[in-house]
C-alpha cells in the first residue's frame, strides 16, 4: 500500500502541478501480474527515483507510464500537451550522427508532415544543449563521445520535446560514480528549474537517497512512496532489499570488533569521522568513553593532518596509525 501523503506545502502553483496519475494501476503481461493496485502521483518540480530489486518490474512500470505497453487494469492520466518523454536504456545505434542530429529528434512529435524545422524546434534544440552544456560536442558524432556523455544527449533529446514529464529507465547504468552523480544532480535541478515531473527508474541506492525529492519503493507486487528519509527510518529500505552487513540508517557498513582494544577518537569532524571508519573497517571498537587508547586527530595545514595517541604517540597518515596499532 502507498504511504498516506501530508498536506502539501503552499508552493507556487506551477511547482506544484499534478503531472502524472495512476488509479489500480497493475502491470505486467498477460500470464503474470509484476504490481498490482499501484496509486501513483508526480508533480512538477519533483524529482522521483524508482527503486527495487533487481526483476521487480521496473523497466516494465515505465513502459507503461510512457504509454509503451498496455496496463493489466488500471489507468495512467497525464496531465500534459502531447506525449511524456522517454529516456531508455537502449544503447543508441546511429551511425554518423551527431550530437544535435539526435537532439533533434525530440522535436519530431511537434512537426507536420513534411518534417520542417521550424525557427522554435531550433530553439528547443539548442536550449536543450545549452542546459546540458553540451555546446562544445554538439558536431561530434556520436561515436566519438564517452557513454556518460551519450547518456546526457538522450536526456537532451528528451528535453527538446518539451515536456513537462520525462520518464527514464537506468539512465546511470553502467556509468562511473562521476557521471552517475553529475546524471542525477541535473535530473533534479531540471526538475526544479525547468517545472518537470522527472521519474527515473535507477538501482543507486546511495545517490537516490542524496538526490530524490521522493521515492517509489517497489517490494513484491506492492509499492510503497515517500521521502527517502522516511523510508530509511520505518525500516522499508531494509525490509525490501534485505540489507546484508549495511546499516542504511548510519550510511555504514556493519563490522565486527574483533580487537580487544577499545579506542575513541576526537578532532576535526572529517578527519576524524574517516579515522573511525578506518578503526572500525579494521575491527577495533570506537567508544565514547572507556577507551583503552585515545586519539586526537589535528590539522597541521590544508590536507596534512597528525593522529596523537594517548600513549604518546604520533602519526601522519591514518595507514602509519593502523600498522602501529596491529604491532602494539
Amino acid at each position: 500500500m502507498n504511504h498516506p501523503r501530508m498536506a502539501e506545502s503552499k508552493l507556487p502553483t506551477q511547482e506544484r502541478r499534478l503531472v502524472l496519475q495512476t488509479r489500480n494501476l497493475s502491470i505486467g503481461y498477460a500470464d503474470r501480474v509484476v504490481m498490482n493496485d499501484l496509486n501513483l502521483e508526480a508533480y512538477s518540480g519533483k524529482f522521483v527515483c524508482f527503486m527495487g530489486p533487481n526483476g521487480i518490474g521496473k523497466s516494465t512500470l515505465i513502459r507503461t507510464l510512457a504509454g509503451v505497453q498496455q496496463p493489466v487494469k488500471g489507468q495512467v492520466a497525464t496531465f500534459l500537451s502531447g506525449k511524456p518523454a522517454v529516456v531508455l536504456t537502449d544503447r543508441v545505434n546511429a551511425g554518423y550522427m551527431t550530437v544535435r542530429q539526435l537532439i533533434t529528434f525530440g522535436r519530431y512529435p511537434h512537426l507536420s508532415w513534411n518534417l520542417r524545422i521550424a525557427p522554435a524546434d531550433r530553439h528547443a534544440i539548442e536550449s536543450a544543449i545549452s542546459i546540458l552544456h553540451l555546446e562544445t560536442i554538439a558536431n561530434r558524432r556520436l561515436t566519438e563521445i564517452s557513454d556518460g556523455q551519450l547518456q546526457l544527449v538522450q536526456i537532451g533529446r528528451a528535453l527538446a520535446q518539451e515536456t513537462n514529464l520525462v520518464l527514464l529507465d537506468e539512465p546511470t547504468a553502467h556509468l562511473d560514480l562521476n557521471n552517475r552523480l553529475e546524471i542525477c544532480l541535473m535530473l533534479r535541478r531540471l526538475a526544479r528549474d525547468g517545472h518537470k515531473a522527472i521519474v527515473m527508474a535507477t538501482h543507486e541506492l546511495d545517490l537516490a537517497l542524496q538526490t530524490a525529492d521522493e521515492i517509489w519503493l517497489a517490494g513484491g507486487e506492492q509499492l510503497v512512496s515517500g521521502a527517502p528519509e522516511d523510508l530509511v527510518l520505518s525500516g522499508a529500505f531494509d525490509e525490501i532489499f534485505k540489507l546484508k552487513g549495511f546499516n542504511l540508517k548510519t550510511g555504514k557498513v556493519r563490522h565486527v570488533s574483533d580487537r580487544a582494544i577499545r579506542v575513541s577518537v576526537e578532532g576535526n569532524n572529517v578527519p576524524a569521522a574517516w579515522t573511525r571508519n578506518a578503526l572500525e573497517r579494521s575491527g577495533y571498537e570506537v567508544v565514547a568513553e572507556g577507551a583503552d587508547l585515545a586519539i586526537v586527530v589535528t590539522e597541521e595545514s590544508d590536507a596534512k593532518f597528525t593522529w596523537s595517541v594517548s600513549d604518546g604517540r604520533e602519526f601522519t597518515s591514518i595507514d602509519g596509525l593502523l600498522k602501529a596499532l596491529e604491532e602494539r
